[in-house]
């Protein structure tokens, strides 16, 4: 019998709790739900009014990965849904506004996409993403080089970057713009990656092509794109262990020297909020967010 919690006044269907997902480490589903529950009240405003995309792995990163992005069958009507433009015409997309829908979700056993617009402006860019992806044998040490080259170009343009871990083998930079669409922020971010390879063309390239990328760091800009997501603000991982897409700070960016420093696991986030809050705090602020070059 499937047991039923209640939620904010929510009845919420929990499946399956004793289910190891991730069997490096003996981490079960109810730790899953447990993990995004706990961590609502850093993980839901990174993902309030923005529509999501769920990686799903309901067997375990070793088991069928699939991407999600319509409301999935059987989506309770609490659940807020909106309709978002894509080319091929409009699609009702999940929005995750509250721990009962966090819970659901987490449930389904899920990463959380996000797109770099809210739901009431899909076309006005308010992230701007900077995904640093490198090509073994380079890792995250080289992706945090290539960061602190990266902080002070957006400085210089009066943006203040903040870095997470991509929870994956890389890195991300996110940061608070306004006065421009997705095809602008796009445009933009092609020309940080440009200058990046420019100024550190032994370690850079701004290229998709593969056969380039071998020992070097990918500067992806194009998850700027109106269509994509990326990984949000403390979203567990598909990977062989329980690793978040954890915020870090520039210290432990500038400090990184072994690709172990900056992986960080479910059961370590409790004390590092403890610590540091939500280092990605300041991207909520409105005030904060930094007109976008023309």
């Amino acid at each position: 019998m499937t047991p039923i919690t209640e939620v904010e006044g929510r009845r919420v269907a929990l499946s399956n709790l004793e289910k190891v997902l991730y069997p490096q480490t003996g981490f079960t589903k109810a730790e899953l739900v447990h993990y995004y529950a706990t961590s609502a009240g850093v993980l839901l405003p990174h993902l309030r009014d923005r529509a999501v995309s769920f990686l799903r792995y309901p067997d375990g990163p070793q088991g069928q990965l699939f991407f999600t992005k319509n409301v999935p069958p059987g989506t309770p009507e609490w659940v807020m849904t909106a309709e978002v433009p894509r080319a091929e015409g409009p699609a009702r997309m999940v929005v995750v506004q509250d721990l009962a829908s966090l819970v659901w979700a987490a449930n389904l056993v899920t990463e959380f996409h996000t797109h770099q617009w809210l739901v009431q402006a899909p076309d006005r860019a308010d992230r701007l993403v900077i995904d640093l992806d490198p090509g073994p044998p380079a890792t995250v040490v080289h992706c945090c080089e290539v960061a602190l080259w990266l902080r002070e170009r957006l400085a210089a343009d009066g943006i203040a970057a903040y870095p997470k871990t991509a929870g994956s083998k890389g890195l991300h930079l996110l940061a608070a713009v306004r006065g421009g669409s997705p095809d602008e922020a796009s445009a933009y971010a092609k020309e940080l990656a440009v200058a990046a390879e420019r100024a550190l063309p032994r370690l850079v390239v701004h290229r998709m092509t593969k056969s380039l990328r071998p020992g070097k760091v990918f500067v992806d800009w194009s998850q700027n794109a109106a269509r994509k997501t990326t990984a949000a603000p403390y979203t567990l991982r598909a990977r062989p262990a329980p690793f978040v897409s954890a915020p870090v700070t520039w210290e432990e960016v500038a400090d990184c020297r072994r690709p172990a420093q900056l992986e960080f696991e479910a059961g370590e986030m409790a004390a590092r909020l403890r610590e540091h809050g939500d280092l990605m705090a300041p991207l909520l602020d409105p005030e904060a967010a930094a007109a976008l070059p023309r």
